[in-house]
């Protein structure tokens, strides 16, 4: 029975104990942080909210499986291009929509309509950029001349990307921005052009700090951006009038104390409007204390920890780049998510990765957890025919680390 599972659970397998313990804290801290919401939007049938969860959970898992057992590693070096492409007309489609056909209840171009279903093309960025930027970087490892017309590659095309993004979710836009700089990196950019990009994000998020009153209304989210900002320095007037969703999260951080008050027994997230997805780590703290959220980091620790072995054990560098820019983007939104819901940043909309309540975005995680298992499953297989002579279809381009 355990040799059958192995043979379809392929990869990582301290990747899928973690998956399991995610998906666990998931389905209990969902369950119990969506009660006000199911009472407003279910007719007071708090499950739903928790079978929703699951078969979302069961879907991300099928998704992982399919990837990891059917889907060789270099259809995404094939397909990277082909990827860039739609997400740019996706997120161009969104901005359109919501300009032309927006409702009253939508307040940004997040998220995109087709009819049977929405998803925010923000998640399908998260994947096809660092699965381009992997391409561009992994084809351009033999000379320096080579590298800096990778970067400028990269550079250009994750900012088109990224301002299409930063329309509606600054967040976001920020947050892929910044892994794709710490992948480049990774790949050994030079660090004369590394510093030039990091020093122009540094001017340009100071410009839209001081410049945002200057602009209209419908520019972005730039006032947003700059309120955020100082609220979080100088403190949050709304405070003065009624209690924030920052104020509620940190009420449930000292609730919570060391061992928290048990499951299902939170209190601050009947007051909270995203207990079950922005401010999910502090419900969950407040449930489990100090020491579940701890456990909880711990996890994401973990999955940072198994993806650097992933990566060394990769001998081309497509697969390499490519674990390490989905690892680095998954553990920066999830401490970014716990950073805010402690109080330790500027509030932001980043989900907690497979413990939020999902969604689309879920189903995006779960195909970028497919992918790094893929790319294990790969590294075993090589390992364990080291006498046979594997021939993989990846073109010439792939350099070996």
């Amino acid at each position: 029975m355990a040799t059958q599972l192995a043979k379809i659970f392929k990869g990582d397998r301290t990747l899928w104990v973690v998956l399991i313990f995610l998906s666990l804290v998931s389905l209990v801290i969902v369950y119990s942080a969506t009660g006000k919401l199911a009472y407003r939007e279910a007719n007071g049938n708090t499950v739903y909210y928790l079978i929703r969860q699951i078969v979302f959970i069961l879907a991300g898992f099928g998704i992982m499986l399919l990837l990891v057992n059917i889907v060789p590693v270099v259809v995404y070096f094939k397909l990277s291009p082909i990827m860039i492409g739609v997400t740019i007309f996706a997120l161009l489609v969104a901005i359109i929509q919501f300009k032309f056909a927006g409702n009253a209840d939508q307040e940004t171009s997040r998220s995109l309509d087709v009819g049977f279903f929405s998803f925010q093309p923000s998640e399908l960025a998260k994947i096809s950029l660092i699965l381009f930027a992997s391409r561009m970087l992994s084809k351009s490892q033999k000379t320096d001349e080579e590298m800096k017309k990778a970067f400028w590659w990269v550079t250009g095309v994750s900012g088109v990307v990224c301002f299409l993004i930063f329309m509606s979710n600054i967040s976001t836009a920020a947050l892929i921005f910044l892994s794709v700089m710490v992948l480049m990196l990774i790949a050994r950019v030079p660090i004369k052009l590394f510093s030039l990009l990091a020093a122009a994000g540094i001017i340009l998020a100071v410009l839209l700090f001081f410049t945002a009153d200057l602009m209209p209304a419908s520019f972005g989210r730039v006032h947003t951006f700059k309120e955020r900002i100082v609220d979080f320095t100088k403190g949050d007037a709304n405070a003065m009038v009624g209690t924030t969703q920052a104020d509620y999260a940190k009420l449930a951080v000292f609730e919570g104390g060391m061992f928290g008050k048990g499951p299902g027994n939170s209190e601050v997230s009947n007051y909270m409007e995203a207990g079950y997805n922005d401010f999910i780590y502090a419900i969950f703290i407040e449930e489990y204390g100090f020491v579940g959220g701890l456990f909880l980091a711990m996890l994401y620790l973990i999955l940072l920890f198994r993806g650097v072995i992933i990566v060394r054990r990769c001998d081309r560098t497509f697969p390499a780049f490519m674990v390490a820019g989905l690892i680095v983007l998954m553990v920066f939104q999830a401490f970014i998510n716990m950073a805010v819901s402690v109080g330790a940043a500027p509030v932001t909309g980043q989900p907690l990765p497979w413990v939020s309540m999902g969604g689309s975005s879920m189903l995006f995680t779960a195909a970028s957890f497919g992918i790094i298992l893929a790319v294990s499953a790969n590294n075993q297989k090589d390992k364990a025919a080291p006498e046979q002579l594997v021939i993989v279809d990846v073109p010439n381009e792939d350099q070996p680390l």
